[in-house]
């Protein structure tokens, strides 16, 4: 069985030549191609007749190998979605865009591991996580909204696509995450940019469905409760939604401060704040400086009276602190990173809404849920605007909690090291438009399992690979 898988996967690679993962502080960009510039009208009829349209389609192959005789897995998505925008109306544009994917090929991914007793957790999130036998009639609604432009801003209510260091995309299965409320951005001038909103409906990777907030939280392996007891939070939270705001000040080119604030309605506050320092140095390159501090508490009862049935207990906190050590010499970037989260108590932020702001994050794994981590890690990274190559190494090694020390270590992952390597290819010519991405992932243990397979199966000692297609246009 794992001969096959290698050999499918390495063919696969051969002839597959970008996965939509995009920085967290970036724009979203999941739909691309030519965009017009946008004049203003004063007729509706005008406004809609010279809207844009942007199409895209989408491949996604992901095998997983265990070790020994531990399940393995395999799966391909295919899929493709229409986005249209009008042109500005009064200054109001109006958007709607929707995908539709299919297995075309998988794994029993509603089978447990014989074994571990455990699910399957990466090819799973290619399609519909509630529904995994569900292989053809997938789609979603993904963008629905009305959007003001200011001079300097824009003003947005209804489904959207966001990206912001807690609450982003994460976009490394066949969709990423949408939400649903009213979003500001405005940049009075260069130095200052603010964003913020209300959002109160999330659409999370790996579903088809939009959810209120309080439902959107636990739809994913939700891990266990700090006395050790199933998390049972999912369907049980009261919370009215998340307020968001932040502040980004530029003041010369070699620095930038951004400060953000998360407040999840009577469950947690997260306070974000993060300083980055650029210099040039001779020889056409520059030290990249930054360092990152993130404190959490809980609000009330942490969702719901219950402690069994709450997201966090009352009175919880967590600090993490980080910091980047880099240096960019032309196209090439190479980066220190470190990343503390204290023995105060777990670091906890809904997966259904985004992945990891540290520096030390690497694609396929998180340290949500954790606390008294030390993570640290070396990245290699290579982006030339005018190559169509890319490619980016990361090695780290990440020291948890023992999987035993439930209070600490929700999702029973012992410590690890991880290697990525990851390459991307944009084409060109007669077929432009089509961006393709090369992803292998390798996890070695690091702390102790016990023996015990669910600590082991789809964590550490395996393997993962990731083959993607995407065609814009």
């Amino acid at each position: 069985m794992k001969k096959h898988i290698l050999t499918s996967v390495f063919i696969s690679s051969i002839t597959a030549l970008f996965a939509q993962h995009h920085d967290i502080h970036e724009k979203p960009e999941m739909w691309k191609g030519r965009h017009n510039k946008t004049t203003d009208s004063t007729s509706l009829l005008h406004a809609f007749k010279t809207g844009q349209t942007h199409g895209h389609f989408r491949y996604f192959m992901s095998s997983t190998i265990n070790n020994g005789k531990l399940k393995d897995y395999y799966a391909n998505a295919i899929g493709g979605g229409i986005r249209y925008e009008t042109n500005k109306f009064y200054n109001f544009q109006f958007a709607v865009s929707g995908f539709y994917f299919f297995n075309i090929g998988s794994s029993r991914l509603a089978d447990p591991d014989e074994y571990s007793g455990q699910m399957n957790r990466y090819e799973i999130g290619l399609f519909d996580i509630e529904n995994p036998d569900n292989h053809k009639d997938m789609d979603r609604l993904e963008e629905l909204y009305l959007k003001y432009n200011l001079k300097k801003g824009q003003i947005t209510f209804g489904r959207q696509l966001i990206n912001t260091p807690l609450i982003n995309l994460q976009d490394g299965r066949m969709r990423g995450t949408g939400v649903e409320g009213l979003w500001m951005d405005f940049s009075p001038n260069s130095k200052w940019r603010f964003e913020g909103g209300w959002l109160y409906a999330f659409s999370p990777r790996s579903t088809t469905k939009w959810f209120k907030t309080s439902e959107s939280i636990g739809i994913y392996p939700s891990g266990v409760n700090i006395n050790g007891t199933k998390s049972n939070h999912y369907q049980h939270l009261q919370t009215a939604g998340v307020g968001v705001i932040s502040a980004k000040y530029t003041p010369t080119p070699k620095w930038e401060l951004q400060t953000w604030d998360y407040l999840i309605d009577n469950i947690l506050n997260t306070a974000f704040v993060q300083v980055k320092y650029e210099r040039p140095v001779p020889k056409n390159a520059k030290i990249i400086l930054a360092t990152q501090f993130i404190r959490q508490d809980a609000i009330n009862t942490g969702g719901n009276p219950d402690p069994s049935m709450s997201y966090t207990v009352k009175g919880a906190k967590s600090m993490t602190f980080g910091g980047k050590v880099g240096l960019k010499i032309k196209n090439i970037e190479y980066s220190l990173n470190y990343n503390r989260i204290t023995k105060d108590g777990r670091y906890l932020f809904p997966r259904e809404w985004g992945r990891d702001p540290f520096f030390t994050f690497m694609p396929r794994e998180r340290n949500e849920g954790f606390g008294d981590v030390h993570a640290v890690n070396a990245k290699i990274e290579y982006k030339k605007p005018t190559s169509n190559f890319k490619y980016s190494v990361g090695v780290g090694y990440y020291d948890l909690p023992d999987v035993k020390d439930v209070a600490l270590n929700k999702y029973g992952l012992p410590s690890y090291y991880q290697l990525n390597l990851d390459m991307k290819y944009k084409l060109s010519r007669f077929v432009k438009g089509l961006d393709s991405q090369l992803l292998i992932v390798s996890k070695f243990q690091a702390g102790p399992t016990y023996g015990i397979a669910k600590y082991e199966i789809n964590k550490v000692n395996m393997l993962l690979i990731n083959v993607v297609l995407n065609y814009h246009f």
